[in-house]
């Protein structure tokens, strides 16, 4: 008698796998234009929740314009931006915030003679309501005191003393405050542009397990920066732009700055895997620093 072979039912007989979640936020095929000028073609690129994407390139590769859209100060040519799969229109810098975009750029726009508490609710002051109603209310200094040491502990930043006016603050300390101060605000991607610029090396390492820490609360980082030790250090994986194209999205386990290096100057080349992209024409006004 012979026995019967057992068949097991192949994947198609089964139920679909499921969809991979969008991402947290996702630049899809983004393009922008300066009259005769292109500063990005075709440009894509996605952060999840959790993770660090370091963004890299040499001056004029697009960084900054790139940057600028996702924070709604610029809008692209073409392509678009999402967040949670969802298509969104940032008209100005507001719409990106309220979609859960928070940017920290590198003047960190901090008002230098008032305490850390007034520069924590900079433009978000809580009010009391007066007789009148809230018009004619007073600042709730108690209120913002006791959010703003919350906030400040949950990430273990070293800030000295909320009442520290931030001119007597050191660099690290307020590039940490800057950070903080955004990371509360938002609960989608962070986007930091030099973060770690102009300061000493243990200023630097605070910085660095400062963004780790962001990440771990479960927001997603965009990091833009010209120090490619750091961007090796703190980020799950690298996106390089090269004269406004995606020319390398790769993870970081394995690379070495020389491989950065290369990518960002050409004398190395990598088909992306995710994200194709082709060279610019040239870089935009206001890269040229970048």
């Amino acid at each position: 008698m012979t026995e019967a072979a057992v068949t097991e039912p192949g994947p198609a007989s089964g139920p679909n796998p499921p969809e991979a979640p969008a991402a947290t936020l996702s630049v899809c095929g983004v393009s922008k234009r300066f009259g005769g000028l292109q500063a990005l073609r075709g440009v894509d690129l996605r952060v999840d929740r959790g993770e660090v994407v370091g963004l890299v390139g040499d001056n004029g590769a697009g960084k900054s314009t790139l940057m600028k859209i996702i924070a709604g100060v610029q809008q692209p040519s073409a392509g678009h931006i999402a967040v949670d799969g969802e298509i969104r229109r940032f008209g100005k810098p507001a719409d990106a915030a309220a979609a859960g975009i928070s940017t920290v750029y590198q003047d960190l726009a901090l008002a230098m003679e008032r305490d850390v508490v007034a520069n924590f609710f900079l433009g978000r002051e809580l009010v009391r309501p007066g007789p009148l109603g809230r018009r004619l209310g007073w600042l709730d200094r108690r209120e913002m005191r006791r959010r703003t040491g919350q906030e400040l502990a949950k990430l273990r930043t070293r800030i000295p003393s909320i009442e520290a006016r931030c001119r007597d603050l050191s660099g690290g300390q307020r590039q940490a405050l800057a950070i903080a101060r955004a990371a509360a605000w938002c609960d989608k991607v962070l986007l930091l542009d030099e973060p770690t610029s102009a300061l000493g090396v243990e200023q630097q390492r605070e910085v660095l397990d400062l963004i780790r820490r962001v990440r771990d609360l479960g927001v997603g980082v965009l990091l833009i920066s010209h120090q490619m030790p750091d961007v090796l250090a703190v980020c799950d994986r690298i996106t390089v732009l090269r004269l406004g194209s995606v020319v390398a999205s790769v993870d970081r386990a394995g690379l070495s700055v020389e491989d950065l290096i290369g990518y960002i100057t050409g004398a190395k080349s990598d088909e992306p895997a995710a994200f194709p992209g082709s060279s610019a024409d040239s870089p935009a006004e206001g890269e040229s620093g970048r």
